[in-house]
């Protein structure tokens, strides 16, 4: 081996798309095409990290991935469990940084909120993870690896199956847009994580480049984080996403593909005081009530007491109701959504690498 290829850093496996896969296999391997649906199996549906354990492939592949290759998944720093099944990992990458995911029970099977960017540069105000800011993106390895960290979690406690993805957690994934579309594309494998499109939202403040993308790629389904029913409203909570005038992201929107049943949904935090009356209910249908559409109304979580003074107060339970009664009356679909592990500070918005 020359000094070059021994000094030459080597190549992360789950960085990989499919057919950057089988270039790999082909060109730096030397070895046939059909050893790369062997590999991509054991990657993504098996979930093996160690290449011994890789039983058909041959001697001398295996030997060469071992010179070679790494398969660098997520290491498990810590868990915590919430009262109500929910389950948050502090998992630690390649480099030190470190990200939180979180797994929902939902309807017998669990369902996995990722980060794509290590912290967040959006600094909504009621979100503690914009308090971090931004340190970098995550590449498509980091990504799935947190599937595969989730996956093995749940397999090693006997737990429910993972079953669908929400693209929820720390940072905003359409400013990590190429790696979000590579994870996308992937997930989608039939011998890898296979996951249909159907089951996979990606949660945005709103880029309209960036949805048009989304939107052509016919990867996922695309959930607005919108939080106000009007733009003077939406620049106090929202100020970063607010750049981009509601009236353009909801053109944007209206133009979004979906098939015959899909709707695009908006999520909407309600702060006590601040969002949460009826007269905040009528201007969201007014901005929402032609549109093909649902909304998902999520009570603000607070961050945990030792992180300092929250900036905002929980709604109201009854104003709750209330505004959820008046949306359904105006023919919107609504949901309340429930907050779960909101003791392990795993809710929505309270994603701040506090489990370590």
């Amino acid at each position: 081996m020359t000094a070059a290829a021994e000094t030459r850093p080597r190549t992360d496996l789950l960085n990989l798309t499919r057919s950057e896969l089988e270039a790999y296999v082909v060109d730096e391997l030397k070895q046939p095409r059909f050893r790369t649906d062997q590999l991509w199996h054991w990657l993504w549906h098996r979930g093996v990290r160690d290449f011994g354990s890789m039983t058909n492939l041959s001697k001398d592949m295996k030997a060469r991935l071992a010179a070679q290759a790494v398969i660098a998944w997520p290491e498990v720093d810590v868990v915590r469990v919430s009262t109500d099944g929910t389950i948050k990992l502090l998992l630690r990458l390649v480099d030190g940084e470190k990200i939180e995911t979180v797994l929902i029970p939902m309807a017998g099977n669990y369902t996995q909120c990722l980060s794509t960017q290590v912290g967040c540069a959006m600094a909504c105000t009621f979100c503690s993870t914009g308090e971090l800011g931004l340190t970098r993106n995550m590449t498509m390895g980091e990504i799935l690896g947190q599937i595969l960290a989730g996956r093995a979690y749940l397999a090693e406690n006997s737990l429910a199956p993972l079953k669908n993805l929400v693209f929820m957690g720390m940072g905003e994934p359409l400013m990590n847009l190429t790696e979000l579309l590579r994870s996308l594309e992937t997930l989608g494998s039939p011998e890898g994580i296979s996951i249909a499109p159907r089951r996979s939202t990606v949660s945005s403040v709103g880029i309209p480049s960036a949805l048009k993308i989304l939107g052509e790629s016919g990867l996922a389904v695309p959930a607005i984080s919108l939080h106000a029913p009007t733009q003077e409203l939406r620049e106090k909570l929202m100020p970063k996403a607010a750049r981009v005038p509601l009236e353009e992201l909801l053109a944007c929107l209206d133009r979004y593909p979906m098939k015959m049943r899909e709707r695009v949904t908006y999520e909407y935090i309600m702060l006590g005081g601040v969002n949460d009356s009826i007269a905040h209910a009528r201007q969201l249908v007014k901005l929402l009530g032609q549109r093909r559409c649902k909304v998902n109304l999520i009570s603000y979580n607070p961050p945990p007491p030792e992180t300092g003074p929250a900036r905002f107060q929980a709604p109201d339970p009854e104003g709750v109701l209330a505004f959820e009664n008046y949306l359904r009356s105006k023919h919107i679909t609504t949901f309340l959504r429930r907050s779960m592990g909101q003791d392990i500070a795993a809710a929505c918005g309270q994603l701040k690498l506090l489990a370590g």
